[in-house]
């Protein structure tokens, strides 16, 4: 991949200002900036670009957006760059529009599934078919935040209006999970790969949220409604509000988008919210809506502890301050602490690892210096000596880690180090 001289360049300064200030980063700095860039995109003869997550040869809507979205800021005097970002955006609308409740996708019609044994309306384009609503989420946020970051309103073709209607059609229907086509079974498989009930995953009540089969994990929900997902939703629904009205001029659109992210957000704070012994009023990770909570956060984003990241609130919101010292905490049981770290982890990798998204997230919607800067210490302990992020890692041996090529996490801590070098955080 022919890199934009403006990322080459900003990777240079990246690397300079560590070097300065914070040493033992500054290996990681530009390598990390770069590795998604240099190692996940490829352009199609469509003139599209095509998004791998790095040791997954599949574009998954979630991952590819966090991937490319960091770059967004140095687009708008680029043109090579706008190509880039464009051809990612236009990628992601073409796949929502084949399938919406798919996550990951081919690069072409090759029917290609990783060797799964799925039982769901398949299609050859889809790697796989897992529902997840941030999936349907994230091409809204990357649409809108170009946009918003470069006043390039190209981007919104017939086939991304399609892309909206097309989410909007999708969370309608899954308010009333009966009235759903969607099923997913996986044979052969663990638990958390599939759904119970026959595919179509425990009952829910109509809570004016929208169900999910999945977390950002891939792990089956226990309860439909992921609270953290739909939140993102509530965001997402907000910026295709404002691109129906101010792009498209079309207010019936916009006044859809307006209504489903009223009912969402209603159903959060109706349902989502428990009071905890110890913690007082905070959000559940999942719930049914008949009273049945999961109280928990996963170190994959859309998480609780990323909802100011995400725009669905601010850091000093009571809730999420209530809610980020349970994340923070043994009462998640899946904090998880060693000699040289400390964190959020996943049931969707070993017991006890820690996720370095985590704790980059952790850094991001952090106000206090003393706490980002001991995320930085973790970050730069734990990298096992490869100048890169990974998956998850034992924090007390982070030489046993997951997944040894993973931009998205990359990406994401390049993001927290290019945010506090524009902050001169360290001067």
């Amino acid at each position: 991949m022919n890199i934009p001289e403006i990322l080459t360049k900003r990777a240079e300064k990246l690397e300079a200002y560590y070097k300065e200030h914070y040493e033992a980063l500054a290996p990681l700095a530009a390598q990390c900036f770069l590795n998604t860039m240099e190692t996940t995109v490829k352009q199609l003869e469509d003139g599209s670009y095509f998004v791998i997550t790095g040791d997954i040869p599949a574009m998954w809507l979630r991952d590819s957006a966090a991937q490319v979205r960091p770059y967004v800021k140095y687009a708008r005097e680029d043109a090579q760059l706008q190509d880039i970002l464009e051809g990612v955006i236009a990628r992601q609308a073409r796949m929502v529009c084949i399938d919406p409740y798919a996550n990951a996708f081919n690069e072409s019609a090759n029917g290609a599934t990783g060797g799964y044994l799925d039982e769901t309306a398949l299609n050859d384009h889809v790697w796989e078919r897992k529902y997840e609503v941030d999936s349907l989420c994230a091409p809204l946020y990357l649409g809108h935040v170009y946009w918003k970051t470069t006043g390039i309103d190209r981007i919104f073709t017939d086939q991304y209006k399609d892309m909206i209607r097309a989410i909007l059609e999708t969370f309608t229907v899954e308010q009333d999970h009966r009235n759903s086509p969607y099923f997913f079974r996986r044979r052969e498989c663990v638990k958390t790969d599939t759904l119970p009930h026959q595919g179509k995953g425990r009952p829910v009540n109509v809570t004016g949220m929208t169900w999910s089969g999945f977390r950002p994990s891939d792990d089956c929900c226990v309860f439909g409604y992921l609270i953290p997902s739909n939140m993102m939703a509530v965001k997402a629904l907000d910026y295709a509000e404002e691109i129906c009205r101010e792009c498209y001029q079309d207010e019936e659109l916009a006044g859809q988008c307006r209504a489903l992210s009223e009912e969402i957000r209603d159903g959060i704070e109706t349902y989502g919210v428990v009071r905890h012994p110890r913690y007082g009023a905070m959000y559940a990770y999942e719930t049914d809506g008949f009273g049945n909570h999961v109280l928990m956060d996963d170190a994959n984003s859309p998480s609780l502890l990323a909802m100011p990241y995400l725009g669905y609130c601010g850091r000093d919101d009571e809730l999420y301050r209530n809610t980020r010292s349970f994340i923070l905490s043994q009462d998640n049981p899946f904090y998880y602490e060693g000699s040289l770290a400390k964190g959020v982890g996943s049931p969707h990798t070993p017991e006890g690892f820690v996720w370095h998204i985590g704790i980059v997230m952790q850094a991001l919607t952090s106000d206090s210096r003393e706490e980002i800067l001991a995320c930085l210490d973790m970050l730069s302990k734990t990298h096992a000596g490869t100048n890169y992020m990974h998956e998850s890692f034992q924090p007390s041996a982070p030489e046993q880690f997951t997944r040894p090529w993973f931009a998205w996490a990359n990406t994401l801590f390049a993001e927290l180090l290019d945010r506090l070098m524009e902050e001169s955080f360290f001067e």
